[in-house]
């Protein structure tokens, strides 16, 4: 089986595709994207106003937006919302709130959040035990996490952040995926008593990455001293009008979360048909443990199929899901010569 040597090119994140052509330059194209953990079944487009364009936005349809997402989180209310662009620019204005100190971050996870509290001074560290997080300045857990979706119940996170409030500290919880995770495990509707910062994504659920939208929910004073950092027109016009419409769309929200979970089953299911075990995730993103996981990786790379592999865990791969039914033959089809070439290798071995 042909090994991978060029894993670490796809390094820090998926979804570079730049990255996909470099290190597979003979794959047909158009690639089958499956590295990153965003909906191929985006929010369908609508004609935006034209002031969504041609004027600045308008502080009232910022607080819509925020009264908005406040419902659809689960925020006490619109006080408890600051929207942005995108949640990576908030990474390190988040990790600022808490003083220069002790950043312990649950892992393996999101790598973004360590090299952002780095960034405003912390000294950070990755912690595989949730119960370290007691002894943090700041503690940042991803829930559901990436890659693996792993789920930290709700009451034990409000137990930590009791204890990192009693002394100053701060909890950041980053519910990127909580759309199409178990939403009573949210602490969406518990940031007003301080000391908690919530992180929701609008781009993966609603498959508009290039939006850039995304909020923090906190207490109200936190709001105020985010957008302060922010200043004035921070969401652009577009963004704003999406994320309006989107967020208020319960029915649209309900439906994509069952065809969601149809499809993770799906995927599921044609990689045990290959012999490959699906370990976790979520709905938007499976998590694979192999120990050929460079080589199935570099396989379906060769056919145009990207996954997420992760130089720092070999025998670890994430899975997106397929858009359409041409990607779904392109996936069995790759998997089907994986398969064949595993299958072969194995006899060479025996003989």
């Amino acid at each position: 089986m042909k090994s991978l040597d060029g894993a670490a090119a796809v390094l820090d994140h998926g979804g570079s595709l730049g990255r996909a052509m470099a290190l597979f330059p003979n794959a047909p194209q158009p690639f089958v994207d499956l590295s990153t953990g965003i909906n191929p079944h985006s929010y369908p487009f609508f004609e935006l106003p034209a002031t969504a364009l041609s004027r600045l936005p308008e502080a009232a349809r910022v607080r819509d937006l925020a009264d908005v997402a406040a419902s659809a989180y689960g925020a006490p209310s619109a006080a408890n919302v600051v929207a942005a662009p995108g949640t990576q620019i908030l990474l390190p204005r988040v990790a600022s709130l808490a003083s220069p100190g002790k950043a312990l971050v649950l892992g393996p996870t999101y790598a973004e959040h360590q090299r952002a509290a780095a960034i405003v001074g912390h000294a950070v560290m990755e912690v595989d035990d949730f119960e370290a997080l007691a002894g943090a300045d700041l503690a940042i857990v991803v829930n559901p996490n990436n890659p693996d979706g792993r789920v930290i119940a709700r009451k034990r996170l409000l137990e930590l952040a009791g204890k990192l409030r009693a002394r100053g500290g701060l909890l950041v919880v980053d519910e990127a995926f909580m759309d199409v995770g178990p939403r009573a495990e949210s602490l969406a509707g518990d940031v007003g008593q301080g000391g908690v910062v919530v992180l929701r994504s609008f781009g993966k659920f609603f498959g508009l990455a290039g939006l850039r939208l995304g909020f923090a929910l906190a207490d109200a004073l936190t709001v105020e001293r985010l957008e302060a950092q922010f200043g004035p027109w921070a969401v652009a016009g577009p963004a704003l009008e999406y994320g309006l419409r989107a967020l208020a769309d319960s029915g649209w929200q309900a439906e994509m979360r069952r065809r969601l979970a149809e499809d993770a089953a799906r995927v599921d299911a044609l990689f045990g048909r290959f012999g490959v075990a699906v370990a976790g995730g979520t709905t938007l993103f499976r998590y694979i443990r192999l120990s050929d996981a460079a080589g199935l990786f570099s396989v379906l790379g060769e056919r145009g199929i990207l996954l997420r592999h992760f130089s720092d865990r070999p025998h670890v791969l994430r899975a997106g899901l397929p858009g359409g039914d041409e990607e779904w033959q392109r996936l069995e089809s790759a998997l089907a010569d994986w398969a064949q070439q595993r299958d072969d290798d194995a006899k060479e071995i025996k003989q």
